[in-house]
């Protein structure tokens, strides 16, 4: 098997829940290792995660992501080698939010457009049942 090697001091992109994050790698445990965050590369999704999309839930999860320097243990399999420039974590958490609210708006655009255009297919394909 082809294993990627990792050592302290490397700098990773480790999935952590829902969220990425490129950290340093402090401590390797295989299967876990210990990574403190520099950046946000994802932001971890919000709700809840056995029911993806679902609104109507007893809980409706608001995740936060790992702060700067924190520590977190991670499953060796999420991390890869990340060999670009460091972004500041500030900018790198609201680009991260930028971008998932983004895809929201674009996802709300697409789900509007597309209740329309089922509304319309109801009616040619059902014209005298009505709305």
């Amino acid at each position: 098997m082809n294993e990627k090697q990792f050592t302290a001091g490397d700098v990773v992109i480790a999935s952590y829940k829902t969220g990425e994050y490129i950290a340093e790698l402090i401590e390797y445990n295989p299967p876990r290792a210990v990574v403190k965050v520099l950046a946000v590369a994802k932001h971890p999704e919000q709700g809840d995660l056995h029911h993806p999309q679902a609104v109507e839930v007893p809980l409706f999860h608001q995740r936060r992501a790992l702060a700067y320097q924190e520590k977190a243990v991670v499953l060796i399999s999420t991390l890869t080698h990340f060999v670009h420039e460091i972004p500041d974590y500030n900018k790198s958490l609201q680009t991260a939010i930028e971008t998932d609210l983004k895809n929201l708006q674009r996802l709300q655009q697409w789900a509007a457009r597309s209740i329309d255009q089922l509304d319309q297919l109801k009616k040619d394909y059902f014209p005298r049942i009505g709305t």
